[in-house]
């Protein structure tokens, strides 16, 4: 059976590894379009291996990403990959917080995670500079080296006789009955069964494919400070604060990284390019694409304060660190320094809906992964199981 995999980001090459693994007959061959793996959203995020707290119960984000959680960790540990499961706080700092936090302690219990509600003066033995007036620590919460977790399933992927392809961009797809033939830029791949992990490009990858997806993938920048180095000491791990349960964006919050800097983000705005990591980067094509799909308007209709307030944050490093300071009081705009940015690829029904679970639809000879925004990265040893599980033999 030959199997083709559309891109080379961490989804994409556990997906490979896990099919090398389980099915050492198969032929799998997979594309990515640039010059290094995991160059998208796969190498521009926190770095977290979440516990999965913040997801519903019995969902397949609550259900892979504890499973998850606990595979990465033990893939890191086996292949020497920097990673420390440190632990977190998620934090309320006013009272009117602390229903919501509750609520979400519920979740946490009914998820199966070791979570514990702390005090005041519990939090500030985690994390000495914190400002709450109440918590829950998460101890299964971690942080790992994501690009260097890309860099061994390839290596390990291509060793077991996969073929790996960079530079190399799909331009089109026919899919019949019997095979698949995916044109790319470096020639055409005959397979039988196709597996599109393109993320900020999967919804066009299906379209491609013949499939009509459910949803349209949106992209929002998520923006970066870092903490200066002599203030690196104001944060021991990962700080948290309650997120509003009508997104899925957690709020920014302080992570620890495994080179020992200190990130504070991620804000979210709309970006004017599926890969546009800066203000200046917009593609007329992209724009278009957000721009007349009904869906972002009934979002923008549904939340345009919180829209407001995340461009205001963007356009201000004093509101975003006066947001790092409902935290940790300590932080002031003085201490931060920009960081890299990182591109969201978000589904947005045409409701105006944000698709909060992992959306994976297979049909026929095909699996398409049309949202796997954040805990992906934790999940994807599990969610290449998942996808595996469900592909022709």
């Amino acid at each position: 059976m030959r199997y083709v995999v559309i891109g080379g980001g961490i989804v994409g090459l556990a997906t490979a590894h896990r099919l090398v693994l389980d099915r050492p007959d198969a032929r799998v061959t997979v594309v990515e379009k640039e010059a290094v793996w995991g160059a998208h959203q796969t190498g521009h995020n926190s770095g977290v291996i979440h516990a999965g707290v913040y997801y519903k119960p019995g969902s397949l984000k609550a259900t892979l990403c504890k499973a998850g959680s606990a595979s990465m960790v033990e893939f890191c540990a086996e292949h020497g990959i920097a990673h420390k499961v440190t632990g977190k706080l998620i934090v309320a700092t006013d009272e009117a917080e602390l229903p919501r936090l509750r609520a979400l302690f519920e979740r946490a219990q009914a998820n199966g995670l070791p979570v514990r509600m702390v005090g005041p003066q519990e939090a500030r033995e985690y994390e000495p500079e914190v400002a709450c007036v109440e918590g829950i620590h998460v101890a299964s919460t971690g942080i790992a080296d994501y690009k260097a977790v890309c860099a061994k399933l390839a290596e390990i992927t291509e060793k077991a006789g996969a073929t790996l392809r960079l530079n190399s961009a799909v331009t089109g797809i026919r899919a019949g009955e019997r095979e698949v033939v995916v044109r790319t830029t470096t020639g055409d791949i005959v397979a039988d069964v196709l597996v599109n992990c393109a993320g900020l490009h999967a919804d066009r990858v299906a379209r491609m494919a013949g499939i009509r997806p459910p949803a349209r993938i949106i992209p929002f920048r998520g923006e970066y400070f870092e903490l200066r180095p002599d203030r690196r000491h104001l944060v021991n791990g990962l700080i948290y604060p309650v997120p509003d349960p009508q997104f899925p964006f957690l709020g920014v919050h302080l992570t620890r990284m495994v080179d020992g800097s200190v990130h504070a983000g991620p804000n979210a705005v709309l970006a004017m390019a599926r890969e546009g990591y800066t203000w200046g980067k917009i593609r007329p094509r992209d724009v278009a694409d957000a721009a007349t799909y009904g869906g972002l308007w009934q979002l923008a209709r549904k939340h345009l304060r919180y829209g407001i307030t995340e461009v205001r944050r963007s356009l201000s490093k004093r509101r975003f660190a006066q947001s790092l300071a409902r935290l940790v009081p300590a932080v002031t705009a003085e201490d931060l320094v920009p960081a890299e940015a990182g591109v969201r690829a978000q589904a947005i029904t045409p409701g105006g809906d944000l698709v909060d679970d992992f959306l994976i639809v297979a049909e026929g000879r095909q699996v398409h992964v049309l949202n796997a925004p954040s805990p992906a990265a934790t999940s994807s040893l599990e969610i290449a199981k998942y996808i595996t599980a469900r592909l022709p033999v």
